[in-house]
């Protein structure tokens, strides 16, 4: 993960954690909540999880992918085609609402890698209410701090816009990482869901602009006031036609 910014073309599981490949795969799920939707530490489930997958095993031989995003927007159904997890995803028949509540963890049973995959709570969601970003900004941050790669789920049509749903949540996890991490550095992706015909390297310039000016606008300490996004992050960026009008295509990318 040297490169401070890319693009793919594709998406990849392994490709995601760049070839650290050196274990068997083994072809069971097992998935459990780690934090429930109040923000509590499930410690019986997690000491459960650790038991059966064997994590405690693995030392420091793991890697952990996190996924984030507004509600609805298909974080479940991507993660689990990518890493064949078994995240409970939204059914559109019986309407767009809460599926992932608190912060979701699975072992992947198709990369040779021992690999943690993690769905976190959507953000912008009715449930919570419009004033509640306690727990998505929480949550995000908790992500951010754990995970060697973060998916940042986003919609095509908000790119672009000043409110868009991750903006908000971008510029305060930049915040925090400042104030309270050491440099630690992590790879964010930006997935960018249900592409129209605009193409890819015309998107992308502008979502990069935005990322950055939200990092440039963020408070930090007077002694890495000019520190680059680039210290903490590498960022890349990739985009996905419709898994609901393009499945195909979708399951192809």
């Amino acid at each position: 993960m040297e490169a401070a910014s890319s693009s793919r073309g594709l998406l990849n599981g392994e490709e995601i954690l760049e070839g650290n490949a050196t274990e068997s795969s083994d072809d069971h799920c097992y998935s459990t909540q780690l934090i429930d939707s109040d923000g509590e530490f499930k410690v019986t489930e997690f000491e459960e999880f650790i038991k059966t997958t064997k994590f405690a095993e693995r030392g420091l031989t793991y890697s952990v992918v996190a996924i984030v995003g507004p509600q609805s927007s298909g974080k479940s159904t991507l993660v689990n085609r990518l890493f064949q997890t078994n995240f409970k995803e939204m059914e559109a028949l019986k309407g767009r609402s809460q599926t992932t509540k608190g912060i979701w963890l699975a072992k992947s049973p198709s990369i040779r890698r021992f690999t943690l995959v993690m769905d976190i709570e959507g953000t912008d969601g009715r449930e919570r209410g419009e004033d509640d970003t306690t727990f998505e900004k929480q949550s995000t941050l908790f992500a951010l701090a754990v995970s060697d790669v973060v998916l940042i789920n986003m919609w095509c049509q908000d790119i672009g816009r000043e409110q868009a749903s991750n903006k908000p949540l971008l510029k305060t996890v930049f915040q925090a990482i400042m104030q309270f991490f050491s440099p630690r550095k992590s790879t964010l992706i930006f997935v960018i869901r249900d592409m129209t015909k605009t193409p890819l390297e015309n998107l992308e310039p502008i979502l990069r602009e935005d990322i950055q000016k939200i990092w440039d606008s963020a408070p930090k300490p007077e002694a890495d006031r000019n520190t680059p996004l680039s210290k903490f992050f590498n960022v890349e960026v990739v985009a996905l036609s419709s898994c609901e009008h393009m499945e195909d295509k979708f399951t192809e990318e």
